[in-house]
C-alpha cells in the first residue's frame, strides 16, 4: 500500500473514499465541521437523525454527499475523544480497515491525523496509522499452490495534515510506520515458513540477502568448525541430533560514528524444537516451527533500522540450530562446557534455548556492547505467568529495563517486568557441574533468565522472554512480528 502525505481544504479533496470522525455524542471532528459547512449541514442532518453517534466501531458510508468531490465519504466513530486511549485507537483503524475493504475504493483520504490519543502527538497518531494499516494487509500463501485471489482493494492511502508546518516530521512518520512493518512481515515470513523450509542455512542465507547491496550491513557466518575453534560446547550440544549444521549468524550495521558503542540483539534460532531426547508431546508440536521467533526479530529489526539508514551501530547476533532426537543427541545428565568455561548439566535437553544464547551471550563481549538485549521463545511458563498480552523482561540493568518498557508503551508492544533476585539461582545448582540448565517447576521463566545471567555480568544486559507473544494459535494461527517494534522504537529512542 502506498501511502502519501496532503495539505489543503478537506472538502476539495479529491479520492474514492474521504474519511472524516465522529465523537460521542454526536460530533464531528474539525475536518467533520469544514465538510458539513460546505454540504449545507448534509452531515449533520445524518447524525442528528440517528444514523451514527460516534461510538467506537460504528461507521457509515455516504455516496454523493453535495459540496464535495470524493465519491464517498466514510464515517468512522471514535468514542469520547478525551478519553481515547491507544487500544481504542487501534480497534478505529481496524474498522476503518474493514469498512474500506468492503466499499471498493482503491485510494482514500483519511482526515483521522489530528485526532488526540492520549498524550501522543500527531506523529504516534501517523506513523500508527500507517503500522496498523500495514499489518492488517499481510497474508502468507507462500506454501500453497493456488494463491488467492488478489481483490482490488485499497492502493494508496493518504493522511490530511492540517498544517504544512509539520510536514517533515510526519514524513519521518510515514517513513517509520513502513519500515517497521516491514521488519514485522520479515519476521512473520520467517516464523509462518515450515522447518523444513526456514532451517539454519535458510536464516544464513536470508541474512546475506538483507545485507547485498547495503555497505551499512555486514554479516559473517560461524560454521560448526569455527564455533568448535570458539569453544562454544554449549551452543553445539543442542544440534548433535540433527543433520541439520548449526550457525552463528552475526550482523553489524554500522550507523553511527566508529567510537559509538553498539546495542547488540541476541535472537534464539532454534529452527525446530523437538524437545530432543526430552521429548515433547506430539500435540501442538507443529508450532515448534516458531521456537526461531527471537532470531526472526533481530533479522526484522536490523531490516528496520537498515530502511531508515539510523545514525547508530546494532549487532545482531543469532545463534540457530535444530533441537532433534538422534544417537548423537545429548542426553539428560550430559555436562557440555561452555564457550564461558563454565559446565552445564543438562537436566532436560527441551530447555535448550538458554543453551545456545549462553554461547552468543559471550559471544558478544567481542563487540564491546552498550546493550546486550536477547530475545527468545524461551519458557511455556511465561505464558502461564503473563498469558499472550506483554513479553516478559528480566535483566541486570533497571535503567535498561524501564528504558525498554518506556519503548514498548510508546509502539504498543508491551512488556513487564519479572524479578531477577539472588533468591532463585539457587535453584539452578548442580551437584555435578558450575550450572544445571533447569531450576524444577517453581518460578521457571525466572530461573531461565538467571541462568542466561551468569553469561552476562560483563555488560548491561536484559532478557525478553517472547513465548507468549511471537505467534497466535487457533483461526489466528501464525506469526505476530512482535517485538519487531519494541525494538525498533528502543533503537529509535537511543540513537
Amino acid at each position: 500500500m502506498e501511502f502519501n502525505l496532503k495539505t489543503g481544504s478537506v472538502e476539495k479533496q479529491r479520492s474514492a473514499c474521504l474519511i472524516i470522525a465522529v465523537s460521542q455524542p454526536r460530533q464531528l471532528s474539525a475536518a467533520g465541521q469544514a465538510v458539513d459547512k460546505a454540504s449545507d449541514g448534509f452531515l449533520s442532518k445524518i447524525i442528528n437523525k440517528g444514523d451514527m453517534d460516534g461510538e467506537v466501531g460504528q461507521s457509515l458510508l455516504l455516496y454523493n454527499v453535495p459540496g464535495t468531490v470524493a465519491d464517498r465519504i466514510l464515517l468512522i466513530g471514535i468514542g469520547d475523544e478525551k478519553n481515547l486511549t491507544e487500544r481504542s485507537f487501534s480497534r478505529v483503524i481496524a474498522n476503518l480497515q474493514s469498512a474500506l475493504a468492503n466499499s471498493g475504493a482503491t485510494d482514500a483520504h483519511s482526515c483521522l491525523s489530528d485526532i488526540t490519543v492520549g498524550s501522543h502527538d500527531i506523529e504516534w497518531n501517523i506513523r500508527h496509522t500507517v503500522m496498523k494499516l500495514s499489518h492488517g494487509e499481510y497474508k502468507f500463501d507462500q506454501m500453497k499452490s493456488i494463491k488467492a485471489k488478489k481483490k482490488k482493494g485499497l492502493k494508496k492511502f493518504t493522511l490530511h495534515l492540517s498544517s504544512r508546518s509539520g510536514l517533515e516530521k510526519a514524513e519521518i512518520a510515514v517513513a517509520q510506520g513502513v519500515a517497521i512493518n516491514a521488519g514485522m512481515d520479515m519476521a512473520r515470513d520467517l516464523g509462518n515458513l515450515p522447518g523444513n523450509v526456514c532451517t539454519p542455512n535458510y536464516i544464513a542465507k536470508q541474512a546475506k540477502q538483507l545485507a547485498k547491496g547495503n555497505k551499512l550491513l555486514t554479516v559473517e557466518v560461524l560454521e560448526e568448525a569455527d564455533m568448535r575453534k570458539l569453544k562454544m560446547g554449549s551452543l553445539l550440544s543442542v544440534g548433535m541430533g540433527s543433520r541439520e549444521p548449526a550457525k552463528l549468524v552475526s550482523l553489524e550495521y554500522k550507523g553511527g560514528k566508529a567510537k559509538d558503542k553498539p546495542i547488540v540483539l541476541v535472537g534464539k534460532g532454534v529452527t525446530f524444537d523437538t524437545g530432543g531426547i526430552s521429548l515433547k508431546g506430539g500435540a501442538g508440536m507443529d508450532e515448534m516451527k516458531y521456537d526461531m521467533c527471537g532470531a526472526a526479530s533481530v533479522l526484522g529489526t536490523i531490516n528496520a533500522i537498515a530502511k531508515l539508514k539510523l545514525a547508530v551501530n546494532v549487532v545482531g547476533i543469532v545463534p540457530t540450530t535444530e533441537n532433534m532426537p538422534d544417537g548423537l543427541a545429548t542426553k539428560p545428565g550430559d555436562i557440555v562446557t561452555s564457550m564461558s568455561g563454565q559446565t552445564i548439566e543438562v537436566l532436560n535437553t527441551d530447555a535448550e534455548g538458554r543453551l545456545i544464547l549462553c554461547d552468543a551471550l559471550t559471544y558478544a563481549e567481542k563487540f564491546n556492547p552498550r546493550y546486550v538485549i536477547d530475545i527468545a521463545t524461551l519458557t511455556g511458563a511465561c505464558i502461564v505467568a503473563l498469558g499472550k498480552v506483554p513479553s516478559a523482561v528480566l535483566g541486570n540493568d533497571e535503567t535498561l529495563i524501564n528504558s525498554l518498557i518506556a519503548s514498548g508503551k510508546t509502539i504498543e508492544d508491551k512488556l513487564w517486568e519479572l524479578p531477577l533476585w539472588d533468591e532463585y539461582q539457587e535453584q539452578l545448582d548442580s551437584n555435578f557441574a558450575d550450572i544445571a540448565n533447569i531450576g524444577g517447576r517453581d518460578a521457571g521463566t525466572i530461573t531461565a533468565a538467571c541462568f542466561l545471567s551468569r553469561f552476562a555480568k560483563k555488560y548491561k544486559w536484559a532478557h525478553l522472554d517472547i513465548a507468549g507473544t511471537a505467534w497466535k494459535s487457533g483461526a489466528e494461527k501464525g506469526a505476530t512480528g512482535r517485538p519487531v517494534p519494541l525494538l525498533t522504537q528502543f533503537i529509535l529512542d537511543h540513537c
